[in-house]
């Protein structure tokens, strides 16, 4: 395979960089009221509820938190506690990288300059982004771009403001519904797919696998 030379790697941020751990707060807040098998069905309504939430016009991330929980809440017959909402949102910035990711993006940082496209709210990305240990050229989020990926206006911010095309960067990710799929629509042909198991695979977006980040200096030839 011949390396790949891009102007620029951008990158999703929670779950490709940051260990997202959605579904440990949910656990945390409602486990005492579900039992396990509800709520394993709880945490995948939640995760549609905040797909779907970001799906139209621009909106805090915090109301998208506080929206997903109140309807996976009523799907599941749940009483909806506002609290609940903001403890999760407060949870956020506290996360840090999965644990293969500081030493490859420091390796990658040293020749390539390295972008977050994130949907997160301004007041928490840089917290996040402190915690990876590694120089960040630009970080973008949905708040800045006025829109959430997967729309394409998301991804046409950021290549707007680093004033380049598709052709110039390759996009790393860990999920297709939110990154791969639109970064193939919007013709981004270097994509790298990063195999935490959140979804299955889809070789039809066309993308280099590998299963945690450390494969990624490899990818670029170093």
């Amino acid at each position: 395979m011949s390396p790949i030379r891009p102007q620029f790697i951008t990158f999703d941020c929670y779950g490709t960089l940051i260990d997202f751990r959605m579904a440990e707060a949910a656990r945390d807040l409602l486990g005492h009221r579900l039992d396990g098998s509800a709520m394993a069905r709880f945490i995948q309504h939640f995760a549609a509820y905040r797909l779907d939430e970001i799906l139209g016009d621009w909106k805090p991330y915090d109301q998208v938190i506080r929206n997903a929980l109140d309807r996976a809440c009523h799907r599941n017959g749940l009483a909806f506690r506002p609290d609940d909402a903001r403890s999760i949102y407060e949870r956020i910035p506290t996360w840090g990288p999965h644990p293969d990711v500081p030493a490859a993006l420091a390796r990658v940082a040293k020749e390539f300059p390295l972008v977050i496209l994130s949907n997160a709210a301004d007041a928490q990305i840089m917290a996040n982004v402190a915690k990876l240990g590694a120089p960040f050229h630009a970080v973008f989020t949905a708040e800045q771009a006025n829109a959430y990926k997967p729309r394409l206006r998301a991804f046409e911010y950021m290549l707007d403001r680093l004033g380049c095309g598709p052709q110039d960067v390759m996009h790393c990710s860990s999920s297709f519904r939110y990154d791969l799929m639109p970064a193939h629509d919007l013709g981004i042909r270097h994509k790298v797919w990063v195999n935490r198991g959140h979804e299955p695979a889809n070789p039809y977006y066309g993308y280099v696998e590998i299963k945690d980040l450390s494969g990624l200096p490899a990818v670029l030839g170093l």
